[in-house]
C-alpha cells in the first residue's frame, strides 16, 4: 500500500455505510448496503455484509482484491454492540478477516460524536429507533450505557415515542385518558379510522408493532396543537438530557465548554420544540455546553477516527468531510446502494 487507506463502517439496524478513504482525505470509494448490526445477525453474519461491501468498494475503487488486510485501520461502528465483550467478539472475529492491520470496533455512538465535532470530544446522543448516548473527555475517556431498551431503563427514541401515541389515542377514544388529538392522527396514519380498529390491525399482525416507529413525525407535528402529544416530546427531551447530564458527571464535564451533538431520525427532523427543549434543560445542568444536530453521517465519524489514527491533518480530514458529503449526496439522489 503506497498511501494506508482506512476502513470506514457505520453498521446499523437498517443500512449499513462503508467508506473507504486514503490517509490524504481522498474518498475511493462510498457504498450502502443491507443493515449488519451483529444484536440481529450474529457476528459471523455481520462480517459476511462487511466482506460483500467491502468486495464492491473495492471494484468501485478500482483497488486490488487481494488476500492480505485492505486497508492499515479499519473502525467499524455497529449497532448492537454494546458492551465491552460483544466489542472484544466483534473485534477478534474480524481480526480474522483481511478488513484491516488495525481494527477498532465501538458503538455507533462514538462515530456520530466524532462526526458531529472538530474536537473529538463531547457528548452524542443519537434518537432513531431507540436512544443511545456516548461520551468522551479531552483525555479520553469514556462514559456510555448499554441502552437496551427498557431493560436498562432506558425510554425514548422512535419506538417508545410511537407505542405512547398508540397507546394515548386509545385511551382518548374509551374515555381512559384526556381528549388528544392523536386519537385520531395516529389510525390515520396507517389508514385506519379508530384507534379500536388500529388496535385490531396491530393484533392480527396486518401491521407490524415494530412500525409504531414510523409515527415519530405524527406525534412531534400534533405537539405544536395538542396538549397530550406535547407532552410526550417534553419527556423525550428530558431523558435526553438526564443521559446527557450523567455522562458529563461522570466525565467531570459539566463545568466545561462541552460540545453536544444530537443525532437519529428523531433529532435530525429539526423540530424547535424538541431541540429548543434540550437545549433548555441542559443550561440547568451545564452551563457552558453548546447543543447542535449533525447532519453528517456516522460513517464520515468513522472515517475522521481513523484518519486521526493515522495522525493525518486538519487537511486530510476537511477533505474526506467534503467528499464524502458529494459521494451521499450522490446515493440519495439515485437511490444507489452497494
Amino acid at each position: 500500500m503506497t498511501k494506508p487507506l482506512v476502513l470506514a463502517i457505520d453498521g446499523g439496524n437498517s443500512k449499513t455505510d462503508l467508506a473507504l478513504v486514503h490517509a490524504d482525505g481522498e474518498v475511493k470509494a462510498l457504498v450502502r448496503g443491507p443493515q449488519s448490526s451483529p444484536h440481529h445477525l450474529g457476528v459471523d453474519g455481520s462480517l459476511a455484509v462487511l466482506d460483500d461491501l467491502l468486495h464492491q468498494a473495492l471494484t468501485e475503487a478500482g483497488l486490488p482484491n487481494g488476500k492480505g488486510p485492505v486497508a492499515e485501520v479499519g473502525e467499524l461502528f455497529l449497532a448492537g454492540v454494546d458492551f465491552p465483550s460483544e466489542e472484544r467478539a466483534m473485534r477478534t472475529a474480524a481480526t480474522g478477516r483481511r478488513l484491516a492491520r488495525r481494527i477498532s470496533v465501538g458503538n455507533d455512538t462514538f462515530a456520530v460524536l466524532r462526526a458531529g465535532t472538530d474536537s473529538g470530544w463531547g457528548v452524542a446522543i443519537v434518537c432513531g429507533a431507540g436512544i443511545n448516548c456516548s461520551a468522551v473527555s479531552p483525555d479520553g475517556r469514556q462514559a456510555r450505557f448499554p441502552a437496551l431498551g427498557w431493560i436498562t431503563g432506558d425510554w425514548g427514541g422512535g419506538y417508545d415515542v410511537g407505542a405512547e401515541a398508540v397507546s394515548a389515542a386509545a385511551r382518548s377514544e374509551d374515555g381512559r385518558g384526556p381528549k388528544t388529538t392523536l386519537e385520531h392522527a395516529v389510525p390515520a396514519y396507517f389508514g385506519k379510522e379508530t384507534p379500536t380498529q388500529l388496535a385490531e390491525a396491530f393484533h392480527h399482525g396486518e401491521i407490524g408493532q415494530r412500525q409504531v416507529i414510523e409515527l415519530a413525525p405524527v406525534v412531534i407535528a400534533e405537539a405544536a396543537r395538542d396538549e397530550t402529544a406535547a407532552g410526550i416530546v417534553a419527556r423525550l427531551a428530558e431523558e435526553v438530557v438526564t443521559m446527557i447530564r450523567v455522562a458529563l458527571e461522570r466525565l467531570g464535564l459539566t463545568e466545561a465548554p462541552v460540545e453536544v451533538v444530537l443525532g437519529g431520525g428523531v433529532m435530525q427532523s429539526g423540530d424547535h420544540r424538541l431541540i429548543g427543549a434540550v437545549a433548555s434543560g441542559l443550561q440547568d445542568v451545564a452551563t457552558k455546553a453548546t447543543v447542535k444536530v449533525t447532519s453528517s453521517q456516522p460513517v464520515v465519524g468513522a472515517a475522521l477516527l481513523g484518519l486521526d489514527e493515522l495522525n493525518a491533518g486538519h487537511a486530510a480530514q476537511r477533505r474526506a468531510r467534503q467528499e464524502l458529503a458529494s459521494a451521499f449526496q450522490a446515493i440519495e439522489s439515485t437511490g444507489r446502494r452497494g
